[in-house]
């Protein structure tokens, strides 16, 4: 379905990624996992671009995207974003979905790519579902951690979830894992991994190489599900 909408709540996640919440029609619908596309105003223009939901179907009163800012036109636009604003939504779009599937799953994220994952394992932990989830996030510093509160309140209220951070660049402090995913961090993490779905998302270099690294590790084409994040400008 198509929409005009407004700003409704702006959360800044870390130093350089922000959340916007909008208004949600009653009648729309979604799965944890898919996207929109949303049309914003600025400069006497209107831009247009798509985002996965990091807000869960079942989170009734908005609807949420989550964006690392850079310097592009449609960033420079979001950071003069205030609560009102306008902007039209096309909704929903996307097979990057769970909604209780499988029994074992493992969620692999690289950076802002954790979105969807957001709202698949939010939406899990408010269903009270069974699948045990395993759930994988690289970045390259501590502070690069995006939705790490959501997510450890999430772990404590789902005995099924199990979040797993990692950073490339440790330090004195940092008492989790550091370095890249890699097939042995897998096996120790996830010993059932033959048994267990794996989707994948982030930029498409990390991607590609997560997807050969399950590749190695004999786990078949249909255990796999993959999306690519282009969207980072």
């Amino acid at each position: 379905m198509k929409f005009e909408t407004h700003v409704k709540e702006i959360i800044y996640r870390t130093y350089n990624v922000t959340s916007f919440r909008f208004s949600r029609p009653s009648k729309l619908d979604y799965l944890p996992g898919q996207f929109f596309f949303i049309t914003i105003k600025g400069s006497g223009k209107e831009l247009k671009k798509h985002f996965s939901f990091s807000s869960s179907p079942l989170e009734q009163n908005y609807i949420e995207f989550t964006k690392k800012l850079s310097n592009s036109d449609f960033s420079g636009i979001l950071k003069k974003l205030v609560i009102d604003d306008w902007a039209r939504i096309e909704a929903p779009f996307g097979k990057f979905t769970f909604i209780g599937e499988n029994k074992k799953i493992a969620l692999l994220a690289g950076g802002i790519g954790i979105t969807p994952f957001r709202s698949i394992c939010k939406y899990c932990t408010d269903k009270h579902l069974k699948t045990k989830i395993t759930l994988i996030y690289g970045n390259r510093t501590e502070e690069d951690i995006v939705f790490r509160e959501d997510f450890e309140k999430m772990q404590k209220q789902n005995k099924n979830l199990n979040c797993v951070f990692m950073i490339n660049e440790g330090n004195d402090n940092w008492k989790g894992l550091t370095g890249f995913i890699n097939a042995e961090m897998i096996k120790k993490e996830i010993p059932d991994y033959k048994n267990t779905i794996f989707f994948l998302c982030g930029p498409p270099g990390m991607v590609k190489a997560l997807e050969g690294i399950i590749n190695q590790l004999g786990i078949l084409a249909n255990q796999i599900r993959v999306e690519y994040f282009t969207g980072y400008i």
